[in-house]
């Protein structure tokens, strides 16, 4: 059967920045016709973004968005952003046919069909021919999950809200990080740990356990640009101690996080780890810190040892998620 070429609006909608493409798709495959990125908060509505990305562009028919926050009855409120976001009223001021809204993670869940080897990086191979419901964590501005069902013949991705859910100390240090977070927030979940804004949280609490004053040059490198990425910087280059332990935290914690998510999916078909951080941190990653974090669950450690364990480094994978699902819906009505 021969595959149908649709073309289609893709979106990937983030708190830090939204990335929009006309996409044609063949099958699995995807072709980038056009594409920008945004600053997100350069702008009050997401219409008027929109609006100047298809200025003087011929109008798909089919439009779909993944979207950092949870989606409900075709209307999303972002959790970073103030925008809301609603299908119907997409459809009817831009003339779409079909207009689809994701969450963001559920979008990358779509996009990994349109990958290939070279987009991923193999950080536990697991058991060969491993198959079975796969999972998705991402930290970004930030926490995302999602899952993807396997029903012995195909993956149905869905949308959770895992990174909201409540974060669980596994030493004294981080009770003492808990507890520093609760006088801040009345509810503590993964996000406030593990993302952009978990770092910089992380980087706070360790310079005052330590007593530790943050050098001015950091200081001046934080506050002139991406605060978490000057920490990052600051670790990887081994410039500023406090920084290189706050991150080798910041993975430990993100790779318990995925071993939760991988548990409560079961996903022996593999743990995909996506996002902007990740391939920004990769050398940490693949020392070990982070899959020993992913595989301490006691007697569930031979389970999470089975399972594939990939880090994604094709920053595109949410922008051909909902490329994929458009076509794949408009193909359903053909």
């Amino acid at each position: 059967m021969q595959s149908t070429f649709i073309r289609t609006l893709s979106g990937d909608i983030g708190g830090t920045k939204t990335r929009l493409a006309v996409i044609e798709v063949t099958g699995n495959r995807v072709h980038v016709e056009r594409e920008a990125t945004y600053p997100s908060r350069d702008y009050a509505l997401f219409e008027t973004l929109l609006g100047d990305f298809l200025f003087g562009v011929k109008t798909p028919a089919d439009a779909a968005f993944g979207i950092a926050g949870p989606v409900r009855g075709g209307v999303a409120q972002t959790t970073n952003l103030p925008w809301r976001i609603d299908a119907a009223a997409l459809r009817q001021q831009f003339g779409f046919e079909r207009c689809t809204l994701l969450n963001d993670l559920e979008a990358t869940a779509y996009g990994l069909a349109a990958l290939g080897a070279g987009d991923l990086l193999t950080l536990q191979p697991g058991v060969p021919g491993a198959s079975g419901n796969t999972a998705v964590i991402a930290a970004g501005t930030g926490l995302g999950e999602a899952g993807l069902f396997w029903d012995g013949q195909r993956h149905y991705p869905f949308a959770t809200e895992g990174g909201h859910a409540s974060f669980s100390p596994g030493n004294e240090l981080e009770m003492a990080f808990l507890r520093h977070l609760q006088q801040q927030h009345r509810h503590v979940s993964w996000e406030r740990v593990v993302s952009g804004m978990g770092l910089l949280n992380m980087h706070e609490f360790m310079c005052i356990h330590r007593h530790a004053a943050t050098p001015q040059w950091l200081a001046e490198e934080m506050r002139s640009g991406d605060a978490a990425a000057a920490v990052a910087n600051a670790a990887l280059s081994g410039r500023d101690e406090t920084c290189v332990e706050t991150l080798n935290w910041f993975v430990r914690l993100y790779g318990a996080e995925a071993g939760n998510l991988a548990l409560k999916v079961m996903s022996r078909g593999g743990m995909y780890i996506g996002g902007g951080i990740a391939p920004k941190i990769l050398p940490l990653l693949q020392d070990g810190m982070f899959l020993e974090a992913f595989l301490n669950k006691g007697r569930m450690r031979p389970l999470l040892e089975a399972m594939p364990v990939n880090v994604i480094l094709n920053d595109r994978a949410a922008l051909f998620g909902p490329a994929l699902r458009a076509a794949q819906l408009a193909s359903n009505l053909s």
